[in-house]
């Protein structure tokens, strides 16, 4: 079963949103496949290590545009309230983490998991809103 897609909004960003996670695909699997069988160092080390990072930015660049060319105000407005929430328990959750870390309480958590996070959080927040304003 296929969904229509009521708004041309929607498909755009849906495709941005694949190609953009495709690359990332490709570029993590790169890197990671590069740096035990290539060794880099320098530049191109650091070109490389940085190279999967580049989709995930394309990513929040993918959802800024889908908010500014959405037509129904409702559907903006709840995808920045869900995003907002995301924001600030990641936030939270990151800052009382890493107090944690700190005295040692907690094992260490590497960066890249900061968006997955939010991804999370944001996802919980938007069926929390749908919920609400059923």
């Amino acid at each position: 079963m296929t969904k229509k897609f009521r708004d041309p909004a929607e498909r755009r960003y849906l495709y941005r949103f694949l190609v953009a996670m495709a690359c990332y695909t490709i570029f993590l699997i790169a890197a990671k496949e590069a740096f035990p069988r290539l060794h880099p160092s320098g530049a191109p080390a650091y070109a490389l290590a940085i190279l999967p990072a580049v989709p995930i930015i394309a990513v929040i660049a993918v959802v800024g545009l889908y908010i500014g060319e959405l037509k129904d105000e409702f559907q903006r407005s709840m995808l920045v309230q869900a995003m907002i929430w995301g924001i600030g328990v990641t936030l939270a959750a990151t800052t009382a983490w890493g107090f944690l870390e700190l005295f040692s309480l907690a094992p260490h958590v590497p960066l890249y998991m900061v968006f997955p996070v939010f991804c999370v959080f944001a996802g919980i927040a938007q069926g929390v809103l749908k919920l609400r304003y059923r």
